[in-house]
């Protein structure tokens, strides 16, 4: 009935983190500057960000907002659907979030930050994967404007581009998105390891939360002026000092979720039929209603409306979005009831349900109705 969506798998959850790419992937339009120059130096380096105020580069906050619906590439990898969602949680921070379920989370958000002297943009990627925690720290280092859009590189904030780095680039209501690991500093150069395409599909949402939150100001939210605490940094076994801007504990964090203003909770859980016993499950927010008002699953909201859209193991029956932004959405549990990854015929849902998360909230939601068969 509807293939229009693929389960993700745990490949995916950590974008810039552990795992290596090694494989040719094919060239994206993304490209400005090639990232796979030879004799990139390992360990720190210097780091020279734009001076958002004296420069160019603010505007990738406002750039960044909305509901981008594309395709996504990782290492050798294709996935024909996928979506981020990004809205301003302060007046100098845009945030979005992929929840992974089972599998983990992967965030990553832009913000103001005072680095090295300079007032600049900064970014946090991370999240959780099989109980391992990292977040890493990026810094706005290039802008420039073509033909081809607005383009906007950060990079590593103890390494460099030698380490880690991720390109941005604009152009009317599309978005190419590349990011490059080298295992927090392990190979130089770094690989290609994703490339999102996507459009914008809906603004309203994001437009609706700057409106609440002042966005945007050019005022510091993230104080990093002083630097990153060293002994916190990660080091891998058999270096000597720090090659990367990352965290692998989350007391040792300089910006945790607890400093994470306006997001909130929600608590899904789900009461298991002796239909959907030992099934996967597929937990899905969304601006829209997923099926209409019989509980028959839509496939143009599938497409088009999802927020979020983790999916947890047979042995689960509850899960915590975390991060959330507030706002009005539709929840809706889907049983893959073949088990094959994918929203088709023979799934078993539910008549779609509301909910209004409020900032700093922690809900709670229970869905006991999965009985509708598609």
């Amino acid at each position: 009935m509807m293939n229009t969506f693929t389960k993700l798998s745990c490949i995916l959850i950590i974008i810039f983190g552990f795992t290596s790419c090694s494989e040719n992937i094919e060239d994206s339009p993304i490209n400005i500057v090639n990232p796979d120059t030879p004799n990139q130096p390992r360990g720190p380096v210097v780091i020279n960000p734009v001076d958002i105020n004296s420069q160019d580069g603010f505007d990738l906050l406002d750039k960044m907002q909305g509901h981008w619906i594309g395709t996504n590439r990782v290492i050798a990898d294709d996935y024909p659907w996928f979506a981020l969602d990004y809205r301003a949680i302060t007046p100098s921070h845009v945030h979005g979030i992929f929840e992974g379920g089972t599998q983990g989370n992967l965030l990553t958000s832009f913000f103001v930050s005072e680095f090295k002297g300079k007032r600049t943009i900064m970014a946090r990627n991370g999240g959780l994967l099989n109980g391992i925690y990292r977040s890493s720290y990026f810094v706005l280092d290039s802008v420039s404007q073509s033909s081809n859009g607005k383009f906007y590189r950060l990079v590593d904030a103890v390494g460099g581009r030698g380490t880690m780095s991720m390109e941005l680039r604009f152009k009317q209501d599309s978005l190419y998105f590349n990011a490059y690991t080298s295992r927090l500093g392990a190979i130089v150069p770094p690989s290609r390891h994703m490339t999102f395409k996507a459009e914008k599909r809906n603004i309203e949402l994001a437009q609706t939360a700057a409106t609440a939150v002042n966005f945007p100001q050019n005022v510091i939210e993230k104080d990093f002026s002083s630097g990153f605490i060293t002994e916190n940094l990660y080091v891998r076994p058999g270096n000597t000092e720090p090659r990367s801007a990352s965290f692998l504990e989350f007391e040792k964090d300089p910006f945790t979720i607890l400093e994470h203003r306006y997001i909130a909770y929600l608590q899904v859980n789900v009461t298991r039929n002796p239909s959907i016993l030992d099934k996967p499950l597929f937990i899905y927010l969304s601006k829209d209603s997923l099926t209409d008002q019989n509980g028959y699953l839509q496939a143009d909201a599938l497409t088009n409306s999802l927020l979020k859209f983790p999916s947890i193991i047979e042995s689960q029956n509850e899960f915590l979005f975390t991060y959330l932004h507030p706002g009005d959405y539709y929840v809706t549990v889907i049983a893959d009831i073949n088990e094959n990854g994918l929203v088709d015929d023979g799934d078993i849902t539910h008549v779609s349900r509301t909910i209004t998360i409020i900032p700093e909230g922690e809900q709670v939601i229970n869905i006991d109705n999965i009985t509708i068969q598609n």
